[in-house]
């Protein structure tokens, strides 16, 4: 089994208590992520359902928009949270009337919508998080995250006690599935290289099909789903579902034996279940959504036009397996080299990755 180093008692916090507060509020808000009053240039975010302390891509993405602004008193940052997706379209409506400058908005289910409202405001550069979008004025930025998730799924592979390990995710998108392939080819190298035969639970790569709870809010799902896994033997989690994952959190702190692998975020810092972390496979949400605001200040101030499309990668630093933390010991040093070499081969191109959610640079 893979036994955790340590436990941390959480009081007072149950798997339905974080849905409720990851699902903020009945109506749309709207909030001022800067102290720059006298700033020129307004850049505007909307966030996919969550809301923006999410403890994944959202929060993230919010992190890079008040990182812009605190780096440049000229520019002001604003966010209006999005409970579900029927306020999509009245905040990126919102965002134009408020005279943003430039508008972001978060999470693959949005593009279209995105793409409605910059179609007409031609004049307004917008940005799509985890979208692909041709309209001229979307810029892209996605994240070629089977790659960091390759290497999460040999971690699993090399630590399960059990022989099993699963996976589920919150609503079946590319930006979900590609987690979920990366997974899986990552545990078929393991075994294919080390002659074991760790079972994916939640995940069929070939046929694309798998567990899923229709939704990226209810922590509770998350949890039963978790606990049917665990019942079957899994003893390491990856939920690739935003807050939803809390359930799966909950679900290995619950149980010693069991661990989890966050996604988007490094969650031993962005979650209070740091001690049910073995690692997570993240994606630098924070730092391609700031070059994204610069990117367009310095177009509204005589540069170039923000255009075409942004590609997290291993080879660019956009994606990466992050540190192993409390669980640093229990990982061998021969498993932390494998590792290693991993990253470099799928930098150097010996070996691809490949899902059929993969971003494609244009």
């Amino acid at each position: 089994m893979a036994v955790k180093p340590f436990k941390l008692a959480l009081a007072g916090f149950s798997a339905v208590g974080l849905a409720a507060l990851a699902a903020c509020g009945e109506a749309p808000s709207d909030s001022n992520g800067g102290d720059n009053a006298d700033a020129s240039f307004l850049a505007c975010m909307v966030t996919d359902s969550g809301g923006v302390d999410d403890k994944s891509f959202n929060e993230s993405s919010w992190a890079g928009m008040e990182a812009a602004a605190k780096a440049n008193d000229d520019i002001e940052v604003q966010v209006k949270e999005s409970s579900s997706e029927t306020d999509y379209d009245p905040n990126l409506q919102a965002t134009v009337d408020d005279g943003c400058n430039f508008i972001v908005g978060v999470g693959g289910l949005m593009t279209e919508n995105v793409n409605t409202i910059a179609t007409a405001n031609p004049d307004i550069p917008f940005a799509t998080v985890d979208g692909f979008s041709e309209v001229e004025n979307v810029y892209s930025i996605q994240f070629d995250t089977a790659q960091s998730a390759y290497l999460a799924g040999y971690v699993a592979a090399a630590q399960t006690k059990t022989g099993k390990v699963a996976t589920w995710g919150g609503i079946q998108i590319p930006p979900v599935t590609i987690f979920m392939d990366g997974f899986a080819e990552g545990i078929a190298k393991h075994n294919e290289d080390k002659g074991t035969n760790v079972e994916l639970l939640g995940w069929d790569e070939e046929a694309q099909t798998g567990t899923f709870i229709n939704g990226f809010e209810d922590a509770a799902a998350g949890k039963s789903t978790s606990d049917t896994f665990i019942t079957q033997g899994a003893d390491i989690l990856f939920p690739v579902a935003g807050p939803a994952g809390i359930g799966a959190l909950t679900a290995a702190s619950e149980n010693d034996d069991v661990s989890a692998i966050w996604v988007d975020t490094d969650g031993f810092v962005s979650t209070e279940y740091g001690a049910e972390i073995l690692t997570s496979a993240e994606k630098g949400l924070e730092t391609a959504v700031k070059d994204a605001v610069d990117a367009a200040y310095k177009a509204a101030n005589g540069g170039d036009a923000i255009t075409g499309s942004y590609v997290g990668t291993l080879e660019n630093g956009g994606v990466a397996l992050a540190p192993f933390h409390d669980f640093d010991s229990a990982v061998s040093a021969e498993t932390k080299a494998e590792i290693e070499a991993l990253t470099q081969q799928i930098i150097d191109g010996t070996i691809v990755v490949e899902s059929p959610a993969s971003p494609a640079a244009s």
